[in-house]
Formats: structure tokens, C-alpha cells, sequence
């Protein structure tokens, strides 16, 4: 089985190759999250510097009984803020707010909060607990790896390379004018990447 994983999916995928190595054969991390607490502390500092005035901005909405309750159109706000920094080009950023403010109408106040519980669980799983670290175990992945980031990704580019020299089969490939969604902004580029990846095995 071929496992591909996007952002904060990457952690999730790296420890189901750990926990099941015979049904994983190769592994397609796509703008990884941090590993580790080391790196997730590094990231925030970052985040917050670059969200700036917009951070605040972001708890207050978070802190609000809309949120709590799953309101699309608030949700939709709290990660408008969120991914701002997180992409290269404003009408990227801008179809994938579209994209976004959709999903979260379509999926509506219920499966909203059901969401987010979920993620809530897998974050107290993992990045909740205070010595997570994912790097020190990826020595033992023995599936071939593909990482791919982007140069303007908000999540420092030493986080990928730190998941891809920790991994022993693994080749990494930074995008340059690409951001956190490299699917979405740099599609062919990504496909290429992905094919040639494939066709080497």
C-alpha cells in the first residue's frame, strides 16, 4: 500500500507505517508537520511572529460561542486567519478560503464539532504530550519515502528535512514559490515529483 499523507496526516501516517511496516510500501509526505516537540515549539514561535497582530485576533475568535458550536461561517474566519501566512500567492490563498468556507457549510455545526473532537484526541495523542518525539523511532521505517514541501510553507523548511534525514529510504524535494498546499499551488510540479518517485521503484 502506497500511504500519502498532507500536513498534520503526515505524523498520522508516519506512525501507522511504524505500528504496521507490513502494510506500508511506500510513504508520500506532503508538507510535513513537526515531528517533535522540539520543532513543534520552533513552528509556533515562528507562526506567531508571522501572523502578528492576527493572532490575537485568531484566539479571540476561537475563544467565541460560535466557534465552540461549530459556525461555519466563524470557522471559516478562524482559519481565514490561520492560513495566511501559509501560502505564496494571494489567489491561491483566496481559492483555498473558497474552498474552505464550502466544506465547512457542507459539513455544518454537527460534523464540525465531530471533527474537531477527533482532532482533538490525536493531538493530545501526540503533539499534546510534552517528550513527543516521532524522530527518534523513524530510523525503523523501512518503506522507500518521498517528502515534499514548499520554500514558502509556514511551517520551516528544517521540519521536513529534519523527517527526511531521520527516515533511512527517504528523499526529500522542496518546492521553490510554493507554500503549505502544494497540491493546490503547485500541481504539475507535484505531480511530476510524485510520478518520477513511482516510476523509480
Amino acid at each position: 500500500m502506497i500511504l500519502l499523507g498532507h500536513s498534520w496526516g503526515t505524523i498520522l501516517a508516519l506512525e501507522y507505517a511504524l505500528r504496521h511496516p507490513e502494510h506500508v510500501s511506500q510513504l508520500i509526505l506532503m508538507n510535513p508537520a513537526p515531528a517533535s516537540t522540539a520543532d513543534l515549539k520552533q513552528f509556533r514561535k515562528i507562526y506567531i511572529q508571522k501572523l502578528g497582530p492576527d493572532y490575537e485576533r485568531q484566539r479571540q475568535i476561537v475563544a467565541t460561542p460560535a466557534y465552540q458550536a461549530g459556525d461555519p461561517e466563524t470557522v471559516a474566519a478562524r482559519y481565514r486567519l490561520h492560513f495566511k501566512p501559509a501560502l505564496a500567492r494571494t489567489g491561491d490563498y483566496e481559492k483555498l478560503m473558497g474552498r474552505m468556507r464550502t466544506a465547512f457549510m457542507r459539513q455544518g455545526k454537527d460534523g464540525i464539532v465531530k471533527a474537531r473532537a477527533v482532532e482533538d484526541q490525536l493531538m493530545l495523542d501526540t503533539w499534546g504530550k510534552a517528550d513527543y518525539d516521532l524522530l527518534s523511532r523513524l530510523n525503523a521505517v523501512q518503506s522507500r519515502t518521498l517528502v515534499i514541501s514548499g520554500d514558502h510553507d509556514f511551517f520551516p523548511e528544517t521540519i521536513a528535512e529534519h523527517i527526511a534525514h531521520a527516515t533511512p529510504h527517504s528523499e526529500l524535494v522542496m518546492l521553490t514559490d510554493c507554500g503549505h498546499f502544494a497540491y493546490l499551488e503547485c500541481p504539475t510540479e507535484v505531480r511530476n515529483t510524485i510520478d518520477r518517485f513511482l516510476d523509480s521503484h
